[in-house]
């Protein structure tokens, strides 16, 4: 079972592909079978005009695995990576030569 933990989007400024992206998806996500458990963190840069356009493309996106291990789903776990989760986007976005706009958010925050 997969389950995105964390996901909002926010304003963000990257060329990637000679396409200009100016919004990102950034999600953190559990994924737990047959006894194992295992967390990503998935940053994805798009091309965002307005309000309306989420049309996220997967050409410019990059996914970490932070945690892989026996067990299952920790509420405790989550919170530790929620605490790292913004440092963690940053340095992927890098990767990109990308700024992600943390005080400028194009969505509420969605937490399962």
């Amino acid at each position: 079972m997969t389950i995105n933990v964390y996901e909002q989007y926010f304003k963000a400024d990257a060329l990637i592909h000679e396409i200009q992206r100016n919004g990102v998806k950034t999600v953190l996500i559990c994924t737990s079978e047959e006894g194992n458990v295992s967390y990503d963190i998935q940053v994805v840069f798009f091309p965002h005009r307005d309000a309306e356009d989420f049309a996220v493309t997967y050409d410019a996106e990059m996914t970490k695995n932070i945690y892989q291990a026996k067990g299952r789903r920790s509420h405790k776990r989550e919170l530790a990576f929620l605490k790292d989760f913004r440092k963690q986007c940053d340095e992927m976005a890098e990767t990109f030569h990308a700024v992600i706009d943390w005080d400028e958010p194009l969505t509420q925050a969605r937490i399962a």
